[in-house]
C-alpha cells in the first residue's frame, strides 16, 4: 500500500452471517449515526448490491442525516447485504435475487452459462428471519421506517419482496429493476398484490427509477417501471404512494449515485 493510512467509512462494521436455511454465506456492512437515535429508534435501510452501493449510500445518508433541517433526511442505519468477495456485482446475486430460474436468460453473450438462479425466497426468508432479528437486537430501530433498495436484479427482487410480502418494509425504492429477467411470474405476483390491494389497506412506499439512457434497451425495463408506477399510484386508498422518476443523462449503472440519493430523500418526504 502507498504511504498513508487505509481509510474507512466512520461508524461502519462489517460481519459474515450464514443463512441457516441454504447455509449461503453473506457480508454484512452496517453503518450507523454518530447522534443518539429517537424515542421510536433509527429508520432502517437495507441495500441490495452492498459490495457496490454501500459505500455511495452509507455516505449520502451520513451527509445528507447531518443537516436534516435543510434536507428532510433524518440520521439512519444503513444495512448492506453484500458477499465475501471484492467482486462488485458477484455470480451469487443471480441465485439471491430472482424468484425463479430464466427460460429467457440461461447464457451469458459468450455462450457460458448463467449462473444458478431461483432464490428470492430463501433470500427473503433470511432478511425477514435472521437478518432482521440481528440487527434489531444489535441497534435501536424504527421497525415502522424499513426501506428496502435495490438495483438491476436488486430492483426485481424488491418488487418480488412488495408483492408477496409487503409488510416486510414501509418504503421499497426499485431502480431499473429487471422486469424481463421473470417477466410472467412478476406479473402473476403482482396481480395477486392488486387484489389484496382491492380488499385491504397496505400500507407502502414505492420509489420506481431509471437512467434516461435506458429508455431504448430492448428490455424496455424503463417504460415498464413507468407504467407500473402508474398502476399502482391508483390505490392511494389502499395507502399505496407510487412514483416514478427518470434521472436525466445516466444510464443503467451510471444512475446508482442519483438514485441513491433520491431514495433517502422519498423514503423521509413522501
Amino acid at each position: 500500500m502507498a504511504d498513508g493510512k487505509q481509510m474507512v467509512i466512520p461508524h461502519a462494521a462489517e460481519w459474515l452471517m450464514h443463512s441457516r436455511v441454504e447455509s449461503r454465506k453473506y457480508r454484512i456492512m452496517v453503518s450507523t449515526p454518530s447522534v443518539p437515535p429517537p424515542l421510536s429508534g433509527y429508520p432502517v435501510f437495507y441495500v441490495l448490491d452492498a459490495n457496490s452501493v454501500f459505500g455511495t449510500m452509507a455516505e449520502t445518508a451520513r451527509l445528507q442525516g447531518s443537516c436534516p433541517h435543510n434536507t428532510g433526511v433524518f440520521p439512519a442505519v444503513i444495512v448492506g447485504i453484500g458477499y465475501d468477495t471484492l467482486d462488485l456485482f458477484p455470480a451469487e446475486r443471480y441465485y439471491d435475487y430472482t424468484p425463479a430460474t430464466s427460460l429467457d436468460y440461461r447464457f451469458r453473450p459468450d455462450g457460458t452459462p448463467l449462473p444458478k438462479q431461483g432464490g428470492a425466497a430463501a433470500f427473503l426468508h433470511f432478511i425477514e428471519e435472521e437478518l432482521k432479528p440481528e440487527i434489531e437486537g444489535k441497534y435501536n430501530i424504527d421497525r415502522g421506517k424499513q426501506t428496502l433498495f435495490g438495483h438491476s436484479l436488486g430492483g426485481l427482487f424488491t418488487l418480488y419482496t412488495l408483492f408477496t410480502r409487503s409488510e416486510a418494509f414501509t418504503c421499497y425504492i426499485a431502480g431499473s429493476p429487471s422486469f424481463h429477467w421473470n417477466k410472467s411470474i412478476i406479473a402473476e405476483a403482482e396481480e395477486m398484490f392488486v387484489n389484496r390491494l382491492q380488499q385491504e389497506v397496505l400500507n407502502a412506499k414505492i420509489l420506481l427509477g431509471a437512467g434516461e439512457l435506458e429508455q431504448n434497451h430492448i428490455s424496455q425495463n424503463s417504460k415498464n417501471a413507468r407504467r407500473l408506477a402508474e398502476r399502482l399510484a391508483m390505490f392511494s386508498s389502499s395507502g399505496i404512494s407510487a412514483s416514478f422518476k427518470e434521472f436525466e443523462g445516466e444510464g443503467h449503472v451510471t444512475v446508482l449515485p442519483a438514485l441513491v440519493s433520491r431514495a433517502l430523500q422519498f423514503a423521509f418526504h413522501s
